[in-house]
């Protein structure tokens, strides 16, 4: 139900732009507008832990890749707004044919899908045709096509274990969540050689140091991390696991190792503890343990997305049947 048409000139520039070039009166009240017209076109707002924290606040569901998955395959609404990166988006339009699925900004992407090139990747599969390909969602609609199960974090090691322990497994893209994944389960996996910018950019001198300022705290790490970082982790999970891990925990500080904007939902969590960013190889002023693509959805973008339903995501009928599949293995597998 788009009740407003865009100059011509806006439309032309989105491919090249990625989002609407539209400004934003500073007398449009955003969040009621968002919240106006969420509810006049039955839409839904999805956000990853990773938005920043006005897009967290406004959504109708903040979760990790799985949840989101598992929100989109169930959802009623008849536009998804996925405040999130791109292959979140194809996610959600694979799981939804029927339904628009819309991203505030195209260009959000992601430094470890973007490690696996479709035509690479399709080479190494066929020199490996004995092994059943498990592949971490953090990737293309494309990769997932030609993956046999999807995985996240949260539920990699149940993925894993399904798989019969005399089949061979190429797990990609993820090199280190790989590494976490061999040592987990025993299995000796063939591992393609992703990785995440963000996640790669602890650094564990300066990590080490924080906690001997603070030594009763607990370090959390996400599993993209590298392996010096696991290895002096107290906890190691994905982005739910981590906040419930901070809830349920005793103790009363928590270095983060992951992406920042996950201290946005676990400070409404635990509200009286110490939760510190781990420190990143760069001048931390230059906030390096976030998410450039993350971080370039807007609340504004955000607004003009659902208003005018674009920028939309697309995925080609045969990708998506494929894609659809291994998604589907992977949600069954996670209910029981």
């Amino acid at each position: 139900m788009i009740t407003e048409t865009l100059p011509a000139a806006v439309v032309e520039a989105l491919p090249k732009k990625g989002f609407l070039n539209i400004p934003v009166g500073k007398d449009v009240d955003v969040v009621a507008e968002i919240n106006r017209l969420r509810k006049e076109k039955n839409a839904v707002i999805l956000a990853h832990y990773y938005q920043e924290g006005a897009i967290q606040d406004i959504a109708d569901y903040v979760g990790d890749s799985l949840g989101l998955s598992q929100k989109a395959a169930a959802t009623q609404a008849d536009l998804i707004v996925f405040a999130g990166v791109h292959f979140m988006g194809e996610t959600a339009k694979i799981l939804n044919p029927n339904k628009k699925v819309v991203l505030p900004d195209l260009n959000a992407g992601c430094s470890l899908a973007e490690s696996a090139e479709p035509h690479a990747f399709r080479a190494f599969r066929e020199q490996h045709p004995d092994h059943v390909v498990v592949t971490y969602i953090n990737c293309s609609a494309e990769i997932k096509a030609m993956s046999d199960i999807i995985c996240t974090s949260a539920n990699a090691e149940k993925i894993v274990n399904s798989i019969p322990k005399d089949t061979p497994v190429i797990f990609a893209p993820d090199k280190n969540l790989g590494r976490y994944l061999i040592k987990k389960t025993g299995r000796d996996m063939l591992l393609w050689e992703g990785a995440c910018i963000v996640h790669e950019a602890f650094a564990i001198d300066k990590l080490l140091d924080l906690a001997k300022q603070h030594p009763n705290a607990r370090i959390v790490a996400h599993p993209e991390s590298e392996e010096h970082i696991l290895k002096v982790a107290h906890y190691i999970g994905s982005t739910t696991g981590m906040i419930n891990f901070v809830k349920n925990d005793a103790a009363q500080e928590f270095i983060i190792a992951t992406e920042a904007g996950i201290l946005h939902q676990m400070a409404k969590e635990v509200p009286g503890k110490g939760l510190i960013p781990a420190p990143s190889h760069e001048d931390n002023t230059c906030a390096c343990s976030e998410c450039a693509f993350m971080r370039m959805n807007t609340l504004e973008k955000l607004y003009l997305c659902l208003k005018y339903e674009l920028p939309e995501i697309h995925v080609p009928e045969d990708i998506r049947l494929k894609a659809l599949v291994p998604i589907q293995r992977m949600l069954e597998i996670s209910k029981s």
